[in-house]
């Protein structure tokens, strides 16, 4: 049975994306610039994908970075269902 679980940043908008995307990298935070997924339908079309394991990383890299046009969900999937679910900011 296909399960994965990983998190996404979805972004209003396009220049949050790459912004957010340059802090994480100058920190040697582990993401990676997808698709958002379908899953969450409202973006701007582009997510930072985050692995389980490198989620802690990633949340203190962006501590006390503003939220704004940011949000957080955690992805299930499963070989019979996809769900996300949206998740509040923890500084």
């Amino acid at each position: 049975m296909l399960e994965k679980k990983f998190y996404v940043i979805a972004f209003d908008s396009t220049h949050y994306a790459i912004s957010t995307e340059k802090k994480l990298a100058a920190v040697g935070a582990p993401i990676t610039m997808v698709p958002t997924p379908r899953e969450i339908s409202t973006s701007c079309g582009l997510s930072i994908r985050i692995l389980d394991e490198n989620l802690e990383r990633v949340l203190e890299a962006l501590n006390g970075v503003s939220k704004e046009g940011m949000n957080l969900f955690r992805i299930d999937r499963t070989s019979t269902e996809n769900k996300s679910v949206k998740l509040e900011w923890r500084d």
